[in-house]
C-alpha cells in the first residue's frame, strides 16, 4: 500500500480529521469555533514539548530553527514559529502543505517555510535546534519510518535536542504484551473515531460484501523500541526521556533526546 497516496487523500478531502480524528474536524462540520479549537490543542502540545526540553536539557532552551515532520495543515508550525527565527514543515501531501500555507498568510506568519517531505528530506536544507514530529511516523511502514527517523537524527544541531514520537503496540493486544499475534484475531468493537477508521472496509464477519470505505486508509504501525533505541545509541545518543501515549488504544512514546 502507498500510505503517501492515502495521506494525500486525507490532505484533499478531510484534512484537519486526518491530524486529530474528532468528528467535529471533518471538513462538513469543521465552523470558526472547531478550528479554533484545533489550533489550540497545536500550542498547548508546543507549550508541553517546550517545558520538557527546558525541563530536561535547558531552562534558557529556545531554538533558532524547528523542523516540524509531518506538519500536516500547520497545527504546530504556527506556535513554534512564535519562538523561533524559522520553522520548516514538510509533509508528503501537496494538499497538507497548500492548507498549511493558507493558514500562514491568513495568521501573518512570515518565518515559516514548506518543503515536500521524501524519506531522504531532500528538500530540506541545514540542520536545526529541535526536530520534531508527533502522530506521523505512525502511519508510515516501519521500514521507511527507522530509515526517515535516523534522517531525522541527522538533522539535529549540535547540541540541539529531537522531540520525536512512535507508536510501538496496541492495548487490545495484552496476551502478546501489545504486538499482534501470528493469526490477528478480530479487534474489539470499535469506541471512537479512530477506531472506526482502522475497520472501514473489512468484510463482516457474515460474508456480507463489505461497505466501500469512506475514508483513506490509516495504518497504525507499530515500531521496534529496540531497534529505535539501536539508532539513537549509535548515533551518539548518551541518553533520554520518554512519556507514553495513548491514542485510542494506539500505545506510543514520546522521546526528547539531546545531540551531543
Amino acid at each position: 500500500m502507498n500510505t503517501d497516496a492515502e495521506w494525500e487523500k486525507w490532505g484533499r478531502q478531510d484534512p484537519y480529521f486526518g491530524v486529530i480524528t474528532a468528528d467535529r474536524f471533518r471538513a462538513d462540520k469543521l465552523d470558526e469555533q472547531a478550528l479554533t479549537e484545533f489550533f489550540a490543542t497545536g500550542q498547548m502540545h508546543v507549550a508541553h514539548v517546550l517545558g520538557v526540553c527546558r525541563t530536561i536539557f535547558d531552562p534558557a532552551f529556545m531554538p533558532r530553527r524547528v523542523l516540524d515532520f509531518g506538519c500536516g495543515v500547520g497545527r504546530l508550525l504556527f506556535p513554534f514559529a512564535a519562538v523561533s527565527e524559522q520553522v520548516v514543515g514538510v509533509d508528503v501531501s501537496p494538499s497538507m502543505l497548500a492548507e498549511a500555507g493558507r493558514n500562514c498568510v491568513s495568521r501573518g506568519v512570515g518565518n515559516v517555510l514548506l518543503a515536500a517531505s521524501d524519506d531522504a528530506l531532500s528538500q530540506v536544507e541545514g540542520v536545526f535546534e529541535l526536530v520534531h514530529s508527533a502522530i506521523v511516523l505512525q502511519h508510515i511502514q516501519v521500514p521507511r519510518g527507522r530509515a526517515i527517523f535516523q534522517c531525522l537524527l541527522e538533522r539535529i544541531a549540535p547540541g540541539g535536542v529531537g522531540a520525536l514520537h512512535i507508536t510501538y503496540g496496541k492495548a487490545y493486544h495484552p496476551d502478546t504484551h501489545g504486538q499482534p499475534p501470528q493469526v490477528e484475531p478480530e479487534p474489539p468493537a470499535a469506541t471512537g473515531p479512530l477506531g472506526r477508521l482502522f475497520r472501514k472496509g473489512q468484510a463482516p464477519s457474515n460474508g456480507e460484501p463489505a461497505n466501500p470505505p469512506v475514508d483513506p486508509v490509516m495504518l497504525m504501525n507499530a515500531y521496534n523500541l529496540s531497534e529505535i533505541a539501536y539508532l539513537m545509541q549509535t548515533a551518539g545518543i548518551a541518553s533520554f526521556y520518554s512519556e507514553f501515549t495513548d491514542h485510542g488504544g494506539e500505545l506510543g512514546v514520546f522521546l526528547f533526546f539531546r545531540r551531543p
